[in-house]
């Protein structure tokens, strides 16, 4: 066995046969640790890569284990077939893999090692020399870029975008696929002028051929709940499915393959 498998690294989940993160049929690996706090976040009990205790239908569960990528990849080749029949492979998630780079390099060497499809859904905040090491194994790079507006940026994720979008550029210079995804939350970036203004930079890039536009949705609620969180967006409904669609022609105008929904 090479020694990329002996790796070790932090995970509090494997998602089976998704179908919305990435091409075909998929095995998500979610990471802990997260750089970024967005208030919308999902999947609370990623953002800190401590083990946690997270209380959930009055029980209590932990969150978080570490594993090698042996095991990783024991658990993720049971679907193999689904794999090959349908075009799909293995997705790294979070949090955000990029904080533990060699752990998250490693999964993808030992994908490519058995000939199984890569993507990575990330924010892209790191070092781009640790994005860099990456890449070589990675098929498709699901990129959130959430606002272009830096400020705001920070308000809604507690960090600014200068570096997101500059590895964004850098990464579209690459031989990977690199997909622009956006959240769509409303009072952060809902707009008709700001899902141009993303959908403009992505046409900037010009190797990036598609963009995604994802509705916002509060199914974490109860994650806060369990971590004994304060969830801040309680009040906000999700995106209408008419706003939805003006907002996916308004990035259609722009140039851009824009789909509702990954």
């Amino acid at each position: 066995m090479k020694e990329f498998y002996n790796v070790t690294g932090r995970i509090f989940d494997i998602q089976k046969f998704s179908v919305h993160d990435g091409p075909g049929i998929r095995s998500i690996v979610f990471l802990k640790g997260c750089a970024l706090r967005c208030k919308w976040c999902c999947n609370p009990e990623s953002q800190n890569f401590e083990i946690q205790q997270m209380t959930m239908n009055g029980t209590v569960k932990t969150v978080g284990r570490d594993v090698t990528v042996s095991e990783v990849m024991d658990e993720v080749r049971k679907d193999a077939p689904y794999y090959r029949r349908s075009g799909g492979g293995i997705t790294l998630s979070g949090g955000e893999s990029l904080c533990q780079p060699e752990f998250a390099k490693a999964i993808l060497m030992a994908c490519k090692e058995e000939g199984f499809s890569t993507a990575m859904e990330s924010t892209g905040f790191a070092k781009f020399e640790v994005i860099e090491q990456i890449l070589p194994y990675l098929d498709t790079y699901l990129m959130d870029i959430k606002h272009i507006d830096s400020e705001k940026h920070r308000k809604y994720t507690g960090r600014p975008n200068e570096l997101i979008l500059e590895n964004a550029k850098k990464i579209a210079q690459s031989d990977t696929n690199l997909v622009v995804r956006v959240p769509v939350i409303p009072g952060f970036n809902d707009t008709k002028e700001e899902i141009e203004a993303i959908a403009k930079f992505a046409v900037s890039l010009k190797t990036v051929k598609k963009m995604h536009i994802l509705p916002y949705h509060n199914f974490g609620v109860d994650k806060y709940k369990g971590l004994g969180r304060m969830y801040e967006m309680m009040d906000i409904v999700s995106p209408s499915k008419e706003q939805m669609e003006m907002l996916k022609n308004t990035a259609l105008s722009c140039g851009i393959d824009c789909q509702i929904g990954g």
